[in-house]
């Protein structure tokens, strides 16, 4: 049982299998140009059913239909029409342009909305129809059809199901961060009423739309206040993402799971365009790119002033300090190599962390979490924006099972429901998912870390529990966390210093060895004497026997 199949079941799985393998078998192989094509006509879909909805409230109302996305005239470009169509009437009205519908084609119609369709609509530019022929789309149109987009969970896990094959298909993988480790850091950083959240590598916007669940299941009655549900359908998500298909797809993503206008910014983060955004965001959830470097031409200069480097993985994180506000904070993914890294840069950008802001947590994970598309050992840094240092203890988790099979196959190790209440009741999983998932105890460790540390900057009152768990949690320093033979400890600041800011788990962990107890040598001797006179004894007989 494969993880995001966890979130969908029987029917409306099967009928994602059949739109994607029939997108396979019409001709489109890419795994992002299926995904953009099947949500261009989702899109259209709930356009349409939108505008019924719309008329319906209006009827009832007896009062006339206002801002209607199509006008009577514009009535064929609609779902429920077109749907209707045969293949080559439905794909004439997607390729060629109608005289008497303004020269509009159903796709043109679409990309021209603009931000009257929502938060997916004003991303549009460059937008491609890329169905090959009538027969295809025909199929997809009458399958999406019998899909149920009514209900929010529905239609937001069919969604994560299909771009789930982006890291089935082997294709394109940097752009999906396991969803299961995404929860795990929304869990511990715990986005507040206020929070204003930013991925700055936003790629299909999981951290954003994560977040957002979070705070939608875990407080409810949050969304009672109006001033809130403002901020949260408005201000609360922002995300900024280079590449327009990913925008596209992160902008369906967020659209589906309810949040209605997100900031989606299509800009490189890195670069001059982008250095207008600064002191801005309460919390940033990131995994950026690892692989590539840029010239200096092309990044923002402030960044170069925290760490001289062409490499993105670094310059993301100066990055991120640049748009956090004080007292805000961070949880980010980060290559082994940005732990232990030995250029200037890489110690200027780990010194910045330890001594400049606050530090709270190193969470190495093994190689395995990215797989089947790549094999790089990763660590989760989580740390807060002061510019006036606040590092006392630094903790490391050295993650060994996150609850999947760490081959290319990435299997679940425990059912489904177990592996779900690994989030939900972590306190009662520890023993029941040992040595398969840390994930359990990695959530009850940093919860007493993370009080204890203020990982709010000092920006909030604590609570009576908080306070409480952060006394406790001094006493724990010196117990729990203290043997360094476990998988969880901490470190103080001043041993950080002293190795050069180095934070890779391995410099600090202390390892237990077996002590073997061996023979004396004159015990072996005595042994191997025996043995020969053993043997010779055997050949003496041999030879009589022979004759």
């Amino acid at each position: 049982m494969k993880l995001h199949e966890s979130m969908i079941t029987g029917e409306l799985k099967s009928k994602i299998d059949k739109i994607w393998n029939d997108f396979w078998t019409g001709g489109i192989s890419n795994p992002l140009t299926v995904i953009e094509q099947f949500t261009y006509l989702i899109f259209l879909k709930q356009l349409d059913s939108k505008q019924m909805d719309n008329e319906k409230a209006a009827n009832l109302l007896g009062i006339p239909l206002e801002n209607a996305f199509y006008s009577k005239k514009h009535e064929p470009l609609r779902w429920s029409s077109f749907k209707e169509k045969d293949p080559e009437v439905m794909f004439d009205l997607f390729t060629k342009p109608q005289r008497e519908l303004d020269d509009l084609t159903v796709f043109d119609f679409m990309k021209n909305i603009g931000k009257q369709g929502g938060v997916f609509a004003q991303y549009m530019k460059g937008a491609i129809f890329m169905i090959p022929t009538p027969k295809l789309l025909d199929k997809v149109v009458q399958q999406i059809d019998s899909l149920n987009l009514d209900n929010k969970d529905a239609k937001g896990d069919l969604y994560e199901y299909m771009l789930s094959k982006i890291a089935e298909a082997g294709t394109n993988g940097q752009f999906r961060t396991p969803r299961h480790i995404i929860r795990m850091m929304v869990q511990i950083v715990k986005p507040q009423q206020d929070d204003v959240i930013c991925d700055p590598s936003s790629g299909t916007a999981g951290f954003l739309v994560s977040a957002g669940e979070y705070v939608y299941h875990k407080h409810k009655e949050w969304f009672n206040n109006k001033t809130f549900r403002n901020h949260f359908n408005n201000h609360m998500f922002n995300g900024i993402e280079f590449d327009p298909t990913m925008l596209r797809i992160g902008a369906m993503n967020m659209q589906l799971h309810g949040m209605e206008n997100p900031t989606l910014i299509g800009k490189d983060a890195l670069s001059e365009s982008n250095g207008d955004i600064e002191n801005q965001y309460s919390l940033i959830l990131a995994n950026p790119p690892f692989k590539g470097s840029l010239d200096y031409d092309e990044v923002e200069s402030s960044l170069l002033k925290v760490t001289k480097t062409k490499k993105t993985e670094l310059l993301f994180l100066a990055l991120m300090l640049r748009m956090l506000k004080i007292g805000g904070r961070a949880a980010v993914i980060v290559p082994d190599g940005v732990l232990f890294g030995s250029s200037t840069a890489h110690k200027n950008i780990r010194k910045e962390l330890v001594q400049n802001q606050q530090l709270q947590a190193v969470i190495s994970m093994p190689s395995g979490v990215f797989k089947p598309y790549a094999g790089v050992s990763t660590a989760i840094l989580f740390f807060t924006k002061t510019n006036s240092g606040g590092t006392d203890k630094v903790w490391f988790y050295d993650m060994k099972a996150d609850g999947l099979s760490l081959d290319d196959k990435r299997n679940l190790l425990v059912d489904k429901d177990t592996f779900e209440q690994c989030f939900t009741h972590p306190e009662t999983m520890v023993e029941a998912v040992k040595g398969k998932c840390d994930i359990p105890q990695i959530l009850l460790d940093a919860k007493v870390i993370m009080n204890s540390t203020s990982l709010r900057g000092g920006t909030t009152k604590q609570s009576h529990e908080t306070t409480a768990i952060a006394g406790n949690a001094k006493q724990s320093h010196h117990t729990k966390f203290s043997d360094r033979t476990q998988q969880s400890f901490t470190v103080p600041f001043e041993e950080i210093k002293a190795n050069d800011w180095d934070l890779s788990i391995n410099r600090y962990k202390e390892m237990v060895y077996e002590e073997i107890e061996y023979e004396k040598p004159e015990t072996l001797i005595a042994q191997i004497k025996d043995l020969d006179k053993q043997r010779n004894d055997a050949l003496l007989n041999l030879e009589k026997m022979m004759g």
